[in-house]
C-alpha cells in the first residue's frame, strides 16, 4: 500500500500525539513530584509482534527510548513462551525487572496491549520514576549495594490490572515491601490512566484512517527512520573514532571505571565496541544491557534529533563487546546508578569519540550527572514518614556556536528538577541557597555551562540521606581545546561539622538531625575550543558576571 506524504506525516504526528497525551495525563495525575512536577517518565506504543518502538512521547525520558522497546519485546516472549500469562483486554502488566529491558528498580513500567477485532493490535506502555521500592535505604539508590535485592522489590511481569481491575492482592504485596506505601496509589493509577488515554486517542486514529493505513505508515515511518540515519551517518568519513570516560566510582571500591569505547564507521553505518571497558563491578554502577543499548541510540539523537524516534533508526547503530564489562551487568548485579548516572558516561564517550568528525554537530561533554539524592525519615510534625527525591541540573558544554547552557537537564532525559516550593511543603526540608554555580564552566573558545549551588536543612525529626552522583573525581571532559568542567561536590553538615563522601558523589544511610544540611554543587559543562580563541568582549562580560 502507498501513502501520500501529507497522509503519511499526519499520521506519524498523530501517533506522536497519542503518547504527547500519556505523557501529559501521567504527569497532570501522579502525586510523587519527581512525576508530577519533574516529569521522569514516559510513555510509548510498540509493535506488538517485537515490541519495536513505534512512538514516543517527545516529552518522556530519551534514555526510556530503548529500554521500553527492549522490555516490551521479552514482555511478549515471554508470553509467547507461556513464562507470563497471556493478555485479555483491560489487563496491564507492571514490571520494573532491571535484566528484561529495564534500568534501575525504581523506573517501573506498565504495559497494556491495545486490541482491535480480537487481536493485539500494538502495545501501550509506560515507565514513571517511583520514589521508594523499598531496598536498604529510602528512595533505592544505593550507593554501597552489593546485589540487586539490597536495591528493593523486583518485579516480572505480572498483571496488576485484570479485566479493567486492579488486583488487590498483588498491589498488596507491592506495599508491603515499599516505604511510603499509602501514597503510591495516587501514581499507580495515574500510570494506568494515562494508558487509558492512549487506547482512547490510539482508537480515534485508527477509526480515521483505517488499521491497514495506519499499519502501513507505521512499516513506512520505520523505513524512512533507518534511511535518513543512514544518510546523516554518511556525514562521518569513514574510519576509527575513539574516546574514554571515566566514572568516579562504584560506590563499594573506591577506583575509576573506564568506559573505554571504539567507534568504526563504514557505509551508512556505526559500530560502538566497548570491549576494553572495565570488568563487572561489585558496586550499583553497572548498567544492564538495555540501558547500555538506550544511552548509545539517545547519544545519536542528541547528534541527529531530526531523525523521528522509530526502531528504524536503531539498525544502522550495531553495539558490540559489552559482555564481560560492566555495561552487560547480570543478575545479581546491582544497578541502582545506571540510568541515571552510567547512561550519561557513555552518552560521553560517544560525543567525545565523534566530536571530532562532527565538530558543528556534537558538543563538549555536559554535566553528566542525575544529581540522585535521596532523603528518608520521619516528620514529628505530620507524624508521617517520608521519602524525598531530588535530582539536579548542570552545564551543558560549549558547541561551535555558542557557549554551553547553564543547569539544563540531564544527558538522559527532560526531567526538570522540582520547584523548592513544591519540597518545603511535601517535606521537612528548607532550602537556604538555589543559584547557578559560578565559574563552574569549563574555560573555551565557547564556555560550557554553568552547574547548580544549593542547599537544603532538615528541619524536624531524623533522617538518612543518600547520593549516587558522578564526575566528582573527573569533571565532564572539555573538547578540541577546550577545559574540564568543575567537578561535583558534596558536603554534608552534621551538628556543624562538616563531612565530604569518601567516594566524594557517592554515600549512603548518613544520619541526619534538625538542623543539618546539604550543600550540594553539580558540574558545569566542558568548554569548547582553545580559551584563547575567546572573544575578548565575551571574556570581559564572564569577569564582570562572575561566570569566569
Amino acid at each position: 500500500m502507498t501513502i501520500d506524504p501529507i497522509t503519511l506525516s499526519v499520521i506519524q504526528a498523530g501517533l506522536s500525539q497519542v503518547c504527547d497525551e500519556m505523557d501529559m495525563a501521567f504527569s497532570r495525575a501522579a502525586f510523587s513530584p519527581v512525576i508530577a512536577e519533574a516529569n521522569d517518565r514516559s510513555d510509548g506504543i510498540y509493535a506488538a509482534d517485537d515490541g519495536a518502538l513505534i512512538a514516543q512521547g517527545a516529552g518522556g525520558l530519551p534514555v526510556f527510548v530503548g529500554t521500553m522497546q527492549d522490555s516490551t519485546r521479552q514482555l511478549i516472549e515471554r508470553i509467547e513462551n507461556g513464562v507470563t500469562a497471556a493478555p485479555s483486554p483491560g489487563d496491564i502488566y507492571i514490571v520494573n525487572d532491571p535484566y528484561l529491558g529495564g534500568t534501575h528498580l525504581m523506573d517501573v513500567r506498565f504495559a497494556k496491549p491495545f486490541y482491535r477485532d480480537g487481536q493485539v493490535f500494538c502495545w501501550l506502555s509506560n515507565t514513571g520514576h517511583w520514589p521508594d521500592t523499598g531496598g536498604a535505604v529510602p528512595g533505592g539508590f544505593s550507593a554501597s549495594a552489593t546485589s540487586v535485592e539490597q536495591e528493593g522489590l523486583r518485579l516480572p511481569p505480572v498483571k496488576l490490572f485484570k479485566n479493567g481491575e486492579m488486583d488487590k492482592e498483588i498491589y498488596a504485596i507491592i506495599c508491603s515491601n515499599i516505604r511510603v506505601a499509602d501514597q503510591r496509589i495516587g501514581d499507580v493509577k495515574a500510570q494506568a490512566a494515562a494508558l487509558l488515554v492512549g487506547e482512547q486517542r490510539l482508537t480515534a486514529l485508527l477509526d480515521r484512517y483505517g488499521d491497514d493505513v495506519v499499519r502501513a505508515a507505521i512499516k513506512d515511518l520505520r523505513r524512512r527512520a533507518e534511511r535518513q540515519m543512514r544518510q546523516l551517518i554518511d556525514e562521518i568519513a569513514d574510519g576509527t573514532y575513539r574516546s574514554v570516560a571515566w566514572i568516579d566510582s562504584d560506590g563499594v571500591v573506591n577506583t575509576p571505571l573506564a568506559i573505554r569505547l571504539t567507534i568504526v564507521k563504514s557505509a551508512g553505518h556505526l559500530q560502538f565496541d566497548f570491549t576494553e571497558s572495565s570488568p563487572p563491578c561489585k558496586g550499583p554502577m553497572n548498567s544492564v544491557r538495555a540501558t547500555t543499548l538506550s544511552s548509545v541510540y539517545l547519544a545519536m539523537r542528541h547528534i541527529f534529533p531530526e531523525v523521528p524516534i522509530s526502531a528504524g533508526a536503531f539498525v544502522p547503530l550495531e553495539v558490540i563487546g559489552i559482555e564481560d564489562t560492566f555495561l552487560d551487568a547480570r543478575y545479581p548485579r546491582p544497578v541502582s546508578g545506571c540510568a541515571a548516572e552510567v547512561s550519561q558516561r557513555i552518552a560521553e564517550a560517544v560525543f567525545a569519540a565523534l566530536v571530532t568528525a562532527l565538530p558543528d554537530r556534537v558538543t563538549a561533554a555536559p554535566a553528566g550527572t542525575s544529581g540522585n539524592f535521596a532523603l528518608g525519615g520521619h516528620d514529628p510534625q505530620s507524624g508521617r514518614d517520608f521519602v524525598m527525591y531530588q535530582l539536579s541540573g548542570g552545564g551543558y558544554g560549549g558547541n561551535a556556536d555558542h557557549d554551553g547552557l547553564a543547569n539544563g537537564c540531564s544527558t538522559i532525559g527532560i526531567s526538570k528538577a522540582p520547584p523548592i516550593e513544591i519540597m518545603e511543603q511535601n517535606f521537612p526540608v528548607l532550602y537556604h541557597r538555589y543559584a547557578l554555580r559560578e565559574r563552574s564552566g569549563g574555560a573555551g573558545k565557547y564556555r560550557g555551562g554553568l552547574g547548580l549551588e544549593y542547599e537544603v536543612e532538615l528541619r524536624r525529626g531524623e533522617a538518612r540521606a543518600s547520593f549516587v552522583m558522578d564526575h566528582g573525581r573527573f569533571g565532564p571532559q572539555g573538547a578540541l581545546g577546550g577545559e574540564d568542567g568543575a567537578v561535583n561536590e558534596v558536603e554534608v553538615w552534621q551538628g556543624g561539622k562538616k563531612l565530604v563522601p569518601p567516594h566524594l558523589s557517592k554515600a549512603q544511610d548518613i544520619p541526619l538531625t534538625a538542623g543539618d544540611r546539604v550543600c550540594v554543587k553539580t558540574p558545569g559543562g566542558g568548554g569548547y575550543g582553545p580559551a584563547e580563541d575567546r572573544d575578548a568582549a565575551l571574556t570581559a562580560l564572564d569577569l564582570r558576571l562572575g561566570r569566569a
